[in-house]
């Protein structure tokens, strides 16, 4: 039953998922977006996955896609670069080189809110313009564990919970230590955080069930 669950809110290689519906419409709200741009146009994807684009049907020409993430990836799509780097210090990469920084769940992943910071200064130092998305803290489901209320739980019962099951997205993690590291990466972000390290930017609202799922800011 769990596992149906997952999948149908929240797998997004599932194509009739909840998940899946939501993300596609923030993808085309994305794409009107970048509509209004000249072209030719170069994105830098934090945390991207050729996988993504192609699953959107993303194919739009005078676009080039660079892919970040901290080990460099092959890629066979001359639509796309990969490079490596940590989005909290993009220190190969000058300011406003690229024309867009396009990043998806990823800036819950950087354990502190120091790196949060971090992560969101390099983005608005290395990009004209930005569209940055994350889940919201705030809403029942959490989206990794997939699990209600988790994020809410003590450290001790989420470090519990991850070693002894198989949850969402998360493989049961049997070693205590990489348990706990894994629970404390993931630090789910509230509007008014995410409007701190974002302060000029405009806030995308996705709705699930009249609540708020996640955040996009974007600033043009």
């Amino acid at each position: 039953m769990f596992t149906y669950f997952v999948s149908k809110f929240a797998n997004n290689k599932n194509k009739n998922s909840i998940s899946h519906a939501q993300r596609a419409k923030r993808f085309s709200f994305f794409l009107a977006k970048i509509e209004k741009l000249p072209k030719p146009l170069t994105i830098l994807d934090i945390g991207g996955t050729v996988d993504f684009w192609e699953a959107m049907n993303f194919n739009q020409p005078g676009i080039t896609i660079t892919l970040l993430n901290l080990t460099k990836q092959e890629v066979n799509n001359p639509l796309f670069q990969s490079m490596e780097g940590n989005a909290t210090h993009l220190t190969d990469i000058k300011d406003q080189q690229f024309d867009i920084v396009f990043s998806n769940s990823v800036i819950e992943h950087l354990f502190t809110w120091e790196n949060q910071q971090k992560m969101a200064k390099e983005v608005r130092r290395v990009g004209k313009y930005h569209f940055i998305q994350t889940p919201n803290y705030w809403f029942p489901i959490e989206p990794h564990w997939v699990f209600p209320f988790f994020q809410f739980l003590p450290t001790s019962l989420r470090i519990t919970l991850t070693q002894r099951f198989s949850l969402g997205h998360i493989p049961r993690i049997p070693s205590y230590e990489k348990a706990k590291e894994q629970v404390n990466e993931i630090q789910l972000l509230s509007l008014s955080a995410f409007k701190t390290i974002f302060p000029h930017s405009s806030i995308y609202i996705e709705k699930f069930a009249g609540l708020s799922k996640s955040f996009t800011a974007y600033n043009w």
